[in-house]
């Protein structure tokens, strides 16, 4: 049985990852910040539940240890907003680096946890749940500065990760869920939840090391640094 790990797992497309993969026949172990939301009410005997702070060390690794085994998919999906500001007089520089430790170091955290784990016989994908807002070619509005920085920040880390990790039969993958229908994302998004994580779900199954470090969205349409 293949062995996921996904964080940021209590809804939203990280719980939508999780009942996904227990479909497909996965073992999944699902990381939540405080409560477990939409976890509660999954029932199958291959879900491991734990709390998990990617800001956390000591959280990461107590998570970590529970894990039985290799790990063939990280799927890093914590992560934050920041919409807190109109314009940048307003911006506060606190926050800010707290959107770029969840954002951007906490996937850096948990790769450098598993990566014992995911260093193995066959591939393992690290999926990094980004945003076409951390492209800088589109940044046509600005704004959204703590978040979009956190993301391309993210970009950056993991096209830098993938060129030690691809020694370790470790790829990496990047995807834009698209603008969807969560708690983030707002009623008025455009993409269902289900049309995004299927399509990622797509692209994860037919990812190869060769193209490790890919940019690309739910859809398929590869996006612009």
């Amino acid at each position: 049985m293949r062995t996921a790990v996904v964080t940021g797992a209590s809804r939203g497309i990280g719980s939508e990852f999780v009942v996904r993969l227990l479909d497909a026949g996965w073992c999944v172990y699902a990381g939540y910040r405080s409560d477990m939301h939409r976890l509660e009410l999954i029932q199958n005997k291959n879900l491991i539940c734990h709390q998990l702070d990617v800001t956390n060390n000591d959280s990461i690794n107590d998570f970590v240890k529970r894990i039985d085994g290799n790990v063939d998919l990280l799927i890093n999906n914590a992560g934050v907003p920041d919409g807190r500001w109109r314009n940048l007089k307003e911006i506060d520089d606190e926050w800010m680096l707290e959107v770029l430790n969840i954002n951007s170091v906490g996937p850096v955290r948990m790769v450098k946890a598993l990566y014992d784990k995911m260093s193995h016989d066959s591939m393992t994908t690290v999926a990094m749940i980004s945003s076409l807002m951390g492209s800088i070619d589109d940044c046509h509005s600005g704004r959204s500065y703590a978040y979009r920085a956190s993301k391309t920040a993210l970009n950056m880390l993991s096209v830098a990760m993938k060129k030690e990790a691809i020694e370790d039969n470790i790829s990496f993958l990047i995807l834009h869920p698209g603008w969807v229908k969560t708690r983030m994302g707002g009623e008025h998004a455009p993409v269902e939840l289900t049309d995004s994580v299927q399509g990622m779900l797509d692209l994860i199954n037919s990812h190869d090391i060769e193209n490790s470090g890919r940019f690309v969205q739910y859809d398929g349409v590869d996006l612009p640094w």
